[in-house]
């Protein structure tokens, strides 16, 4: 005679073992399944089945990962200490290859991105790490992206996101700063005084030819003087109108 509890529980056993094989994947998801541990091709999304006990599952994300770089002690090519930051965007392209290729992919994509950041920076001059920071970007991504392709892996950005100068460097900045705005400042000036004078020497000429035209602008300043109500006028005369008195 069978005993009716002991075939119930292997039923019960056998059916939440098929219920707890069904898994759901997101969109954004893909499931690397090892089949008595060897690599399978990666399923989802979508529902998919994971034999009990034969297979087993990682989920893999393939959205686009925000990593920040902490700030690394950088000496650049000009030997000025620095601390530079920058924030990384990667994703996974290829989920097999990002389990199997190296241990801890989110991991090794950070250390590998310090050491570049410290690499890139170290090539270059404070004035392209501060002006041209661009082209640090690119270089960085090129590196980066070349070093992480084995991986399954696929760098989409890199932005330097910070530059933290010593005190000193920064107070020794300014004063540069403040030197090229000052010689700015003559330059403009001499090259108004410069234009001025053209402007005059053209005025003398054109006076020179047409004498009506001074006396025209002598009686002009005239009116504007008297325009602003003052009580002494000090008209000036020419020498040539008082020449036959003094004689």
């Amino acid at each position: 005679m069978f005993d009716f509890s002991v075939i119930a529980t292997v039923l019960g056993v056998a059916i939440l073992l098929t219920i707890s094989g069904i898994k759901i994947l997101k969109e954004y998801q893909r499931a690397v399944i090892f089949r008595l541990g060897r690599l399978v091709q990666a399923r989802g999304p979508g529902i998919t089945y994971v034999i009990p006990w034969v297979e087993k599952m990682m989920r893999v994300d393939l959205r686009t990962v925000t990593m920040e770089v902490p700030p690394q002690d950088v000496i650049t090519r000009d030997n000025v200490s620095i601390k530079v930051s920058a924030v990384l965007y990667f994703r996974v392209i290829d989920p097999n290859r990002a389990i199997t290729e190296v241990q801890n992919y989110l991991f090794a994509t950070s250390q590998l991105a310090q050491v570049t950041l410290r690499s890139a920076c170290g090539q270059a001059l404070l004035d392209e790490l501060l002006a041209e920071r661009d082209k640090i970007n690119a270089r960085i991504q090129e590196i980066l992206d070349s070093q992480t392709v084995p991986w399954g892996m696929k760098v989409v950005l890199v932005e330097v996101k910070d530059i933290d100068l010593p005190s000193d460097m920064q107070r020794a900045m300014a004063k540069q700063a403040e030197a090229e705005r000052e010689r700015r400042a003559k330059i403009i000036h001499a090259e108004g005084e410069f234009q001025a004078s053209q402007k005059l020497a053209d005025a003398a000429e054109i006076f020179a030819k047409h004498p009506a035209a001074l006396h025209l602008r002598f009686l002009q300043s005239l009116v504007e003087v008297s325009a602003e109500n003052n009580s002494t006028v000090i008209v000036p005369v020419p020498i040539d109108l008082l020449r036959r008195f003094l004689a």
